[in-house]
């Protein structure tokens, strides 16, 4: 049979039966809603439209956990989503997970037809008509749908559905070096050739390339990844990371990110909004925010834009091939042309020139004697 469309109940079963509670198919396993999980994998087996029941006062919620999921209808009631439905129905009559294992009748198929009769007769859609066959999505590890009646059972499941996800990363050439301590959400995508070492966590719609390594004790959501990248001990939020980059230790990359490829972003780095290009290096003890920097740029040590004056936000312009000495302070807005330099310890408020040095410090001025009179008075 050709199952293109599918009746999704979040109203039915569990603590979220009542209005005023949420339902469990909206409570999150792995950083996911459960519903857009269990949709997915829907999906993948071939269903094209989702009916999906959902309470007036939980319909915002769940359309932002199916933003993503195409040809969604929301209904108030189970018996208006059925006379929507015409012929082959898949039902997801309750609360699911998907999980490695077999549970064959949480979610299956049904003439709607048939589903309307038995709604009029009062009997429940929980209990799947005898020859109504089990749906389970294709691919390398199928998955099967365990029933969770309440958010303790939901939480209980969360190993089996992990367990799920990091098999199927196994099968696509993907090296976990620490199941137990790996979280990938389900809606992340792993390329083949990538090793995840422990403390490793992918969240939302994150896509690590071909051949990268993750960790240890990286957090990474939302991200696009590069192939032979390297992210280490480190948080990336909504970010792109071009290919063969390094990342880490202890860096933190803000929203709204794009940093080229061959590029080094070292310890105790953060960047902000900000768009680095190609052979670009900001390798330790630097602030990067709201700039827009060229490609072959180094950071000395202790470099900052200082991009914010309590009322409003500016941007700082690098060019390609600038050399940032050692604690430059860059007063945005400002401009440094291709190929300059800043001399260490600058603060710098006015444009630099192309090929340009800049040096904004004071002349140093020696004071002969005054440390020996300064310990001398200390005794």
């Amino acid at each position: 049979m050709d199952y293109n469309q599918a009746v999704v109940d979040l109203c039915a079963g569990g603590a979220g039966a009542a209005a005023a509670m949420k339902p469990l198919m909206l409570h999150t396993v792995l950083f996911c809603p459960v519903v857009r999980w269990v949709c997915q994998e829907l999906r993948a087996c071939g269903v094209e439209r989702f009916f999906v029941v959902c309470d007036e006062n939980w319909r915002k919620d769940a359309a932002d956990a199916l933003k993503e999921i195409d040809n969604v209808s929301f209904f108030t009631t189970l018996r208006d989503a059925l006379e929507a439905a015409q012929g082959d129905t898949v039902v997801v009559p309750g609360p699911v997970v998907p999980v490695i294992g077999e549970h064959p009748r949480a979610v299956y198929a049904a003439d709607a037809a048939l589903l309307r009769t038995r709604l009029a007769e009062g009997l429940t859609l929980a209990d799947c008509p005898a020859d109504a066959p089990a749906v389970r999505p294709a691919g390398s590890v199928t998955a099967a749908f365990l029933p969770v009646p309440d958010a303790a059972a939901l939480q209980e499941a969360m190993p089996l559905c992990r367990d799920l996800l990091l098999r199927r990363l196994a099968l696509a050439g993907v090296t976990v070096m620490d199941p137990a301590n790996t979280y990938v959400d389900p809606r992340s995508t792993v390329e083949e050739g990538t090793v995840l070492l422990p403390g490793t966590i992918l969240r939302g719609c994150t896509v690590i390339g071909r051949d990268c390594e993750i960790g240890p004790n990286s957090m990474i959501r939302d991200c696009r990844i590069g192939d032979d990248t390297t992210i280490n001990a480190s948080q990336l939020n909504e970010s792109t990371i071009g290919s063969h980059t390094t990342v880490g230790p202890f860096a933190y990359v803000r929203p709204d990110c794009q940093v080229g490829d061959h590029c080094r972003i070292g310890d105790f780095v953060e960047l902000k909004n900000s768009v680095l290009g190609d052979g670009t290096k900001v390798s330790h003890l630097t602030y990067v925010g709201d700039s827009d920097v060229g490609r072959r740029v180094n950071f000395g040590c202790g470099t900052v834009t200082t991009n914010y004056n309590g009322l409003h936000k500016y941007r700082c312009t690098v060019g390609d091939d600038v050399f940032l000495g050692c604690n430059t302070n860059l007063i945005a807005p400002v401009t440094v042309g291709d190929g300059a330099y800043t001399a260490a310890g600058s603060t710098v408020d006015k444009d630099v020139p192309a090929g340009a040095l800049a040096i904004a410090r004071t002349r140093q001025e020696n004071k002969p004697g005054w440390a020996d009179r300064f310990f001398k008075e200390k005794k």
